[in-house]
């Protein structure tokens, strides 16, 4: 399956996630591309639309490969790729201050995005974590693990689309995991999109903004 855009690919996520919308759900997203799949869920849920800030950790001279991740919660979520890290000899040096810069970022994405937005609380709820798919499933983990660290009663990972061997890693994190597509020929996220620009940060505090709006105002 390829989905026109995060929006589509929300909306036929929904689909299999009504059966949530009378346990109390809350929808988190991943920024910046989990944000409008999470947004279409939360709209067809009628469910408060929150955000969980992760960063991938990446390697010294290789930031596209993921050597671990760190999420914001009730204190910061680290997660490490320890084969990986000795594999590269980065050092604990190195990872230290690749650590603080993603730290320094999710401060100032905490600070854009949810500066006048108190937290949902999540305790004894049905959290479902989005994002517009998985790769290697690090940011992912971190991101569970601080949800979990909230207590919430039930914890869902839904996806779009991911490899099967990911989800196999991460179930131990979710009590249920929701996929439309588990692909086991894999490249990236973007190869299951016609459409998958970057999206700004406005476009974020635009999402955000509609979806706490009534049903009856929100756009189309």
């Amino acid at each position: 399956m390829t989905f026109a855009d995060r929006h589509e690919a929300g909306r036929k996520l929904a689909e299999k996630l009504l059966s949530f919308q009378d346990r109390d759900p809350v929808v988190l997203a991943l920024p910046r591309g989990g944000v409008p799949v999470g947004y279409e869920i939360a709209r067809a849920l009628s469910a408060p639309l929150d955000l969980v800030l992760v960063r991938k950790l990446g390697a010294p001279g290789q930031p596209e490969l993921a050597i671990g991740a760190i999420a914001l919660g009730i204190k910061p979520e680290i997660v490490t790729d320890q084969n990986l890290i000795a594999e590269l000899g980065v050092t604990s040096t190195e990872l230290a201050a690749i650590q603080a810069r993603e730290l320094q970022e999710l401060g100032r994405r905490r600070e854009r995005y949810c500066a006048h937005r108190p937290p949902v609380p999540l305790a004894g709820r049905t959290a479902i974590l989005v994002d517009d798919g998985i790769a290697t499933g690090a940011t992912m983990r971190a991101a569970l693990r601080a949800t979990r660290a909230a207590a919430p009663a039930h914890l869902v990972l839904a996806v779009p689309v991911a490899p099967p061997e990911t989800l196999t890693e991460l179930a131990e994190e979710a009590d249920e995991i929701v996929c439309l597509e588990r692909p086991r020929r894999f490249f990236a996220v973007g190869q299951f999109y016609r459409s998958f620009s970057q999206l700004e940060d406005q476009e974020v505090l635009d999402l955000l903004n509609r979806a706490r709006l009534p049903p009856t105002g929100r756009a189309q």
